[in-house]
């Protein structure tokens, strides 16, 4: 009996004007369709001009995501992580999730679990900002310690609660991206490991086994925070190891290779990053496959730094990659990331295209699904 593989795609839940907040950053009332639909050739004749098959669909509507829980699954993609944001006191961008994804119809067919997206919100996503702009704080993603606990009782009660919510073990997973941020809101360390704690007893309170607690990794030195430094206590393995984490996996390539280069070239780095870390840290990698990185969609200027040769006769190869990682590390769960399903301003995205068709969707359903 072949294995079962649980193929998680990233998901980015801001193709929708539903949220009346995301007009400070999309005018046209569509979310960041306006920067895809809008994409205009640079000053040195760069021109980004892909367009998505489906058409530039509200994703917060249970219909659109009928169809495209159906594409996933039956290509192989059978989980969602959806980045989850809490801003300005309050979430933000849920409206993907609760009123789209968690409304469908046949919402049973695929698993999904949530990345606290905690990083700050800038005016990177307004491209009238972005060239000059781009790295102003509009909101920070740290929390207090008040909030945090705020942020653990809504995910428990409204999102581990629902059926179809993603276990290892019986235990719900949850992914945290910017490990620094959350340190700094809550304190520092203790604090932090205090958090942890709270959040573990809380879901065990709500009858599960425990808490599935996953790190985002970038740069191994990436992490700068008060109360921890890097170089004297051995780095961001260390600290994954301190604060009691369950695994870790990657976001994007970009967060720890060059991928200014042909994809092949990326997947020799990406290959060795992935021995490194199985050989020096003590939790679980769950290893990461990303479809490419170009995110000139979202500023006006040439930005550069793009990822070439991300075909999907390429991408089979990095999904291949991560199946022998999974096959031989038969003691973890059976589980992929992917960036993403639909971070097309990024163009790192299984969404079928007008270049490419179905072909990296297409590239997943070859590699990871059994033949009839």
């Amino acid at each position: 009996m072949k294995r079962k593989y649980d193929i998680a795609a990233f998901v980015w839940p801001a193709y929708t004007g539903d949220e009346p907040r995301t007009r400070m950053f999309w005018r046209e009332g569509i979310g960041e369709w306006q920067s895809v639909k809008n994409s205009a050739p640079k000053e040195n004749g760069y021109h980004w001009n892909r367009k998505p098959l489906w058409g530039y669909q509200n994703e917060a509507d249970p219909k659109v995501m009928h169809d495209q829980i159906e594409a996933a699954t039956q290509h192989g993609v059978n989980v969602f992580i959806y980045d989850w944001y809490w801003f300005d006191n309050r979430p933000f961008l849920e409206n993907c999730l609760n009123d789209g994804f968690l409304k469908a119809d046949n919402r049973e067919k695929m698993k999904f679990y949530l990345m606290w997206a905690n990083h700050d919100a800038n005016n990177n996503w307004n491209i009238d900002l972005s060239d000059d702009y781009g790295n102003t704080i509009i909101w920070r993603g740290s929390v207090s310690y008040d909030i945090y606990k705020a942020v653990v009782n809504r995910i428990i009660e409204k999102y581990f609660s629902q059926p179809n919510y993603y276990t290892i073990d019986g235990c719900p997973v949850f992914m945290v991206y910017d490990i620094g941020n959350l340190i700094d809101g809550l304190g520092g360390i203790e604090k932090t490991k205090e958090a942890i704690a709270y959040f573990r007893e809380q879901t065990k309170q709500a009858g599960f086994p425990d808490l599935h607690l996953q790190i985002t990794i970038w740069d191994e030195n990436a992490i700068n925070l008060s109360g921890f430094d890097a170089n004297k206590q051995g780095s961001t393995k260390d600290l994954v190891a301190l604060l009691g984490a369950d695994s870790v996996t990657h976001y994007q390539f970009v967060h720890f290779v060059n991928i200014d280069r042909d994809y092949l070239a990326i997947l020799e780095d990406v290959k060795k990053e992935w021995q490194r870390i199985d050989e020096s840290y003590s939790v679980p990698y769950y290893p990461h496959v990303s479809c490419g990185w170009d995110n000139n969609p979202r500023f006006r200027r040439f930005r550069g730094n793009i990822t070439k040769n991300n075909t999907p006769e390429n991408l089979e190869k990095a999904l291949e990659m991560a199946k022998e990682y999974l096959d031989s590390h038969l003691d973890i769960a059976p589980l992929v990331t992917v960036n993403s399903w639909n971070e097309w301003t990024e163009t790192s995205y299984l969404q079928p295209d007008d270049l490419y068709g179905y072909g990296y969707l297409e590239a997943v359903k070859k590699v990871f699904c059994d033949e009839e």
